[in-house]
Order: C-alpha cells, then structure tokens, then sequence
C-alpha cells in the first residue's frame, strides 16, 4: 500500500492535498516560473504540509523533465508526481522524473468524453485497450499510480464506469475525476464520486480524487461536495492559478474544513498559517497577482471600510470576520480607511500608530482626512501619518491657496499661484522649465528670499495611480537649514506645500537663530 493510500486508510477523515500549482497552473498562458522558482515553490508546498505535488510535465520540455527531476530529489515529505499522457514514451519521461522522490507518483491521463474521443479518433473499445496498456505499464513502474478521465464529468455514465473499472483492475491507486471545463454543478460533484465508489468493483479499495475548474466560479464547491460524496483527495492550486478561470484554490478548501468542521468533518495536514505567505509567492514568481477580493487571500479578505463593519471590529472581531488573520499567516486585521470610515474607527487607527489625539486636533485631521477619502479610493497608514505630520499648517504665515499649471510638450510651462500671506492673498503667474520648476517661481516671486534649494524628493506613500505623493524640500539660508515636507494625490501640490512648509519654518528661523547656525565647515581632516 503506497503512502497516501495508508495514510486515508488510517484515517478515513482525512482528505489529501495534492497540489498542481506547478503543473497546471503554470499552464495558464503567461504563468511560466523559471527552474529556482519552481523549486523554490515546491520546498515553500512541501514545508507547508501538502501531501502530493505535481510538480510539472515531464515529457513536455527539457527544462520541465529537469525541474520535476531535483524537485523529486530534494522532496522531504510529499510525494513528487509527474503527469503523461496515455503513452508509454510520456510514462517513462515521468518515471524517470520521479523515481528519485522518496514517494514517486505516476499521473497518466485521457479524454474520455465523446468530445475528446474524437480528437485522436479512438473508438470506445479502442481506447479501452489503450487505458489498460499505459496503466499496467505506469503500474510495474512504480506503485503509485494515478489515473484520470479527462472530462469526465461530460462521459457517458456507462463507459465512465467501465473505464474507471479497467485502470482499478489494471493497477491505478488514485482514481481521478476531473471537471475538466468546470461544467459540473456541485450536488452532481458529490452524487458522481458516490456513485462510482458504490457500483464499479474495487472502487472502495482505491482513493478517489476530484480536480474542478473555475468556468462558472464554482470549483471550489464541487471539490468539498466531492469530498462529502467520497472523494478523499482534491487537486488545486495556489490562489486558483489555472487555465482559463483557473482551479479549486488550495486556501479555499483547506480553510472551508478548518471554519465549517460542523457541516465539512474532514482533516488535511496543511499548515494554514503558511497561507498567506506562499500565496504571495505564487502571485510574485507567476506574474499573476491576486484580486483584491479573493477569499482567503485576497488584499480585502480581511479588510473593513463600513464604518458599521468597523465599529463592529472594533468591539469584537467575530462580528464580521469568520476566521482569525493569524490563520492564514497575518499578524492582524486591517481597518482600510475611506470615504465612509467614521471618527471613531479613525481615533482608533491613530490610536494604532502612536497619535493619541482628541478636541480639536482629532477634528482637524478628520476634516483633512475626509477630503482625502474623497479623492483617493483607500487611505493607508501612510496616507493617515501624512495627514499628522501635516498638521498645523493653517497657523504658518504662508498657505497655498489656489494652483493651477500649465503643462505638455510645448514649453514654457507656467503656474497661475495664490499664496496668502499673513492673511492677505497674493497672485501671480510665473514660467519655469516644468510644472514645478514654474511652482517654485511663482512661491518666490512672492515671497522675497535667497535660499538655495539643496533637496527635492518624491516618493509614493501608498501604491496605485491614486497614491499619495510625499514630497521633502530642504532649504538653506545664510548658512540657516530648513526643511518642509507634505503629501497629495497631486504630485505638483504636494511639492508646492512642501516648499511652502519649508519657507515657513525659514522665516521662523529668521527670527530666532542668527546666520550660520545650522552650517557645518567639515573637512576631510577633521574626521580622519
């Protein structure tokens, strides 16, 4: 008896997770993972409890047969499986892939639906023979063997049953039946494995497994319907990666059983805190990132704006979250702040970061943060320390008013600029070589100074075309330094601000620290 075999027959709760991330799901067009990338998954599958990886295709390219080859070698627990197709050459390929492992697994397949039957245009009986020829011959390879119908879900139920029956007798150990084209419906699933397992001979001495594709968004409800009707492994992939839709997702189905172990009483040895870790590995190495609402691992799975959905948060997380972040490898929850985030759940994020702020200072920061929310789609922690630093700016002598460039490829760019002034509006129109060039020209026309700008810097404080620009001036008077920093969704405002913000603290400086304070005369001698 092969390893996983003993392992559901010592415990008939127990499902297998046999992982296709880097067969399957390196299929989908533009998902190709280099050698040290495949590797590196498959250690990260291993470590995190997976109990079968497929680790690729071997006959299909040289780089393929290699990669399934040191992954077999360097496997610690899984069970390293290789596919083919049905046809000796492909099972060798495998074989010799595999047989390193210290638990290889042969995978070897057919479309079995009319649909496919007509591509290599075998007959019923002829394909028989085929599956019974290329099964025996995996079988006195290794004695692990797989055996799938490909799109089984649209075979006739007569000659489903006779072909499952001839790779049991031939010597498959893992029957699976996969939803190739994601067509079956989830009562469907569950009543295909029971029946298979009820009426073809054998069925109740091998394990039965079941693959489902994503077409109609509904892979991950047949695979845990499949598991109630019987099957005792699954076939996914990390964050659904997989052709077309994609496939049942791993984190899908091993935390459905973790949180509803009331209605779905099955086990898995995967190590759910190692989720969300490998997840964004996968959405890294495979080019394919992960939408912000997917379950489990998605940027919102745990993620709160609703002011109601907050405050809910706040007084007992299991008001709106039915698993714990730590689950899946989060240190905690994040209360994404919005438009429709209210002051409480803001004192509370300030409360977080360290500002413990209240009266009119919380006032003014709500304030500041409204307006933000209303031109960016989500506030970060980022966002909100901008918000605090910024604070206060209404009390400098200098405060910008209204700004307006003109920019493109047609030089010169100009700025139409109002600056008050202790309380008096000043305007004026200035040129420059660029929008901010032109900005700065415009705060100096009307803010008479000699000081030399030593730095501007730009960076974004959050990500995405919305994020906040976080811009730093310093500069220096007279030997006097000063800087001044502010953030915007407009990188020409913030510069503006920042500029501003700096003047501001110079004409404070002015008056309180004489010329030459703030300057160094450093030589190279003096710190040898």
């Amino acid at each position: 008896m092969n390893p996983d075999t003993a392992a559901v027959a010592r415990e008939p709760e127990r499902v297998l997770i046999f992982d296709t991330t880097l067969r399957d799901g390196e299929q989908s067009p533009g998902a190709t993972m280099s050698h040290a990338e495949k590797l590196e998954i498959a250690e990260l599958l291993d470590d995190m409890g997976v109990d079968i990886i497929e680790a690729g295709f071997p006959i299909a390219s040289e780089g393929d047969f290699a990669a399934v080859s040191e992954i077999a070698k360097r496997s610690k627990t899984a069970t390293i499986c290789g596919l083919a197709r049905a046809n000796l050459k492909d099972i060798d390929r495998a074989w010799e892939a595999v047989k390193h492992a210290g638990s290889p697994r042969i995978h070897t397949f057919i479309g079995t639906s009319p649909l496919h039957r007509a591509i290599p245009n075998l007959t019923q009986d002829e394909m028989a023979d085929r599956i019974h020829e290329t099964v025996t011959h995996a079988r006195n390879l290794c004695d692990n063997v797989q055996w799938s119908p490909m799109d089984a879900t649209r075979t006739e139920w007569e000659y489903l049953k006779r072909v499952v029956q001839i790779a049991i007798k031939a010597g498959a150990t893992t029957i699976n039946i996969p939803d190739t084209v994601g067509y079956t419906a989830p009562v469907e699933s569950a009543d295909l494995i029971r029946r298979l397992i009820a009426e073809v001979e054998g069925g109740e001495d091998v394990i039965f497994a079941t693959h489902c594709h994503n077409d109609l968004g509904m892979a991950t409800a047949n695979s845990l319907a499949a598991v109630e009707g019987g099957a005792r492994q699954v076939e996914c992939t990390i964050n659904g990666l997989g052709e077309r839709a994609g496939n049942t997702a791993l984190e899908e189905v091993v935390m459905a059983m973790k949180v509803r172990n009331d209605i779905i009483p099955y086990t898995t040895r995967v190590d759910s805190k190692k989720i969300m870790h490998i997840s964004r590995r996968v959405a890294t190495v495979s080019g394919f990132p992960v939408q912000f609402n997917k379950a489990i691992v998605g940027k919102n799975a745990f993620a709160h704006e609703s002011g109601i959905h907050q405050d809910g948060m706040l007084k007992n997380a299991k008001t709106f979250e039915i698993m714990r972040p730590e689950d899946v490898g989060l240190t905690q929850t994040s209360l994404v702040m919005g438009k429709h985030s209210g002051r409480a759940a803001l004192r509370s994020k300030l409360k977080e970061m360290g500002h413990d702020v209240e009266g009119n200072q919380l006032q003014d920061i709500f304030v500041r943060f409204k307006a933000l929310a209303d031109r960016k789609k989500e506030v970060y922690d980022e966002d909100i320390e901008a918000l605090v630093r910024a604070q206060g700016a209404a009390e400098d002598a200098l405060e910008l008013k209204f700004l307006r460039v003109i920019c493109g490829t047609e030089a010169p760019q100009s700025a139409d600029l109002t600056l008050t002034v202790e309380g008096v509006d000043k305007q004026v129109t200035a040129q420059g070589d660029g929008p901010v060039d032109a900005t700065f020209n415009a705060i100096k026309a009307i803010v008479d100074h000699a000081a030399v700008l030593q730095l501007y810097q730009v960076h974004a404080v959050t990500e995405g075309t919305d994020a906040q620009a976080t811009v730093t001036v310093r500069l220096e008077e007279a030997g006097r330094i000063v800087s001044g920093q502010s953030a915007d969704t407009d990188t020409v405002v913030a510069s503006a601000k920042a500029y501003i913000s700096a003047l501001n603290r110079l004409l404070v400086k002015r008056r309180t620290t004489p010329e030459g304070s703030d300057a160094r005369s450093v030589s190279y001698k003096d710190i040898v």
